[in-house]
């Protein structure tokens, strides 16, 4: 599994969340890919999550989404 965490202290530039952009999710797979391969698990399912921390005025908003993207 890997995990991708993105913060955000303001919305100027949008949430955690959409900071995860389809560029940023292929450089995170290519690079789960070279790990992986490099660990001899290339064959092995490969599970990615987002953990999005949101500031507001209260505090952090945490958001979690379980496989979030896939390799495909």
């Amino acid at each position: 599994m890997f995990v991708e965490v993105k913060e955000r202290r303001g919305e100027s530039h949008g949430s955690a969340v959409e900071a995860v952009t389809e560029r940023k999710r292929a450089r995170v797979v290519r690079a789960a890919r070279i790990y992986a391969a490099t660990k001899g698990l290339s064959e092995s399912p490969i599970r990615f999550d987002v953990v999005a921390i949101d500031w507001g005025p209260d505090g952090p908003h945490l958001r979690h989404d379980e496989d979030a993207f896939s390799a495909a």
